[in-house]
């Protein structure tokens, strides 16, 4: 398909109004409710030093390591699987937001199904290339120190799986990169990707950070990743029973009071 004799033309129409009102009587309202909003916030997660107290350095690891480890294994399983990524609106692989912008022009000149077809591809390579995260996210379990342990448990609602990006996210892409590039040489599209994601840098509607389909799979790819693992992470905290260790049961149960 020849992309290079498409133009593409936009029209924006935007249309203003004003209404008058007494701008301090605006700013009491705001303060007020600044006020009302911190006195009913609540920090993501209260946990004391002293909760942990109780627990020695091996059980506070220990713990960790088994609700880290169902996180990851549940992201991982979730994901691993047809329309893992496709059916999950949370984490479906969407076209670059340049280019659906552009989305409604594509369909009228009969680029479509073109479209769909390469959104269906990217999320099928996403969901191959997943199942190489397990691995690498368990080994960092199990390399955590009594000190990544304790930052984790008493941290964030999300500290587990931030810890897990930090370690791993560069391993990950590494390992995703070509896998995903063997999936969408499958379905023969990556080429159409690139002719087209190219044509639209030089239009200026696509990042160039997202003209190479390879890369734009793996990063949100892992963005998807992360994000099951950080509701995990979050599930198991707001109910430890759901933990499936009986350690880190009695561990997260003894952080939430």
């Amino acid at each position: 398909m020849k992309f290079h004799s498409l133009s593409f033309v936009f029209l924006a129409l935007l249309a203003t109004s004003a209404q008058a009102f007494d701008l301090g009587g605006f700013r009491n309202q705001l303060g007020n409710l600044g006020r009302a909003g911190a006195q009913n916030m609540t920090p993501a997660n209260t946990a004391h030093p002293s909760a942990l107290s109780s627990f020695s350095n091996k059980e506070q690891v220990g713990s960790l390591k088994q609700a880290l480890t169902q996180s990851a294994e549940t992201a991982v399983a979730s994901l691993a699987r047809e329309n893992g990524f496709l059916g999950n609106d949370k984490v479906r692989i969407p076209l670059p937001d340049s280019l659906q912008k552009a989305a409604g022009l594509m369909r009228s000149v009969g680029m479509g199904k073109y479209a769909d077809d390469l959104t269906t591809s990217m999320n099928r390579a996403a969901e191959a290339a997943v199942p190489e995260a397990k691995t690498l996210l368990v080994a960092a379990v199990k390399d955590m120190s009594v000190s990544d342990a304790r930052s984790i448990l008493l941290g964030d609602n999300d500290a587990a799986t931030q810890y897990f990006r930090k370690n791993t996210e560069t391993a990950l892409s590494a390992k995703f990169k070509p896998i995903v590039l063997t999936a969408m040489q499958k379905v023969k599209l990556a080429e159409q990707y690139d002719q087209f994601a190219g044509r639209g840098v030089e239009l200026g509607l696509v990042d160039q950070k997202d003209a190479n389909l390879e890369d734009y799979i793996t990063r949100k790819a892992m963005d998807g990743l992360f994000l099951m693992m950080a509701e995990q992470e979050k599930a198991i905290r707001t109910n430890p029973m759901q933990a499936a260790g009986s350690l880190a049961q009695k561990v997260f149960s003894a952080i939430k009071l």
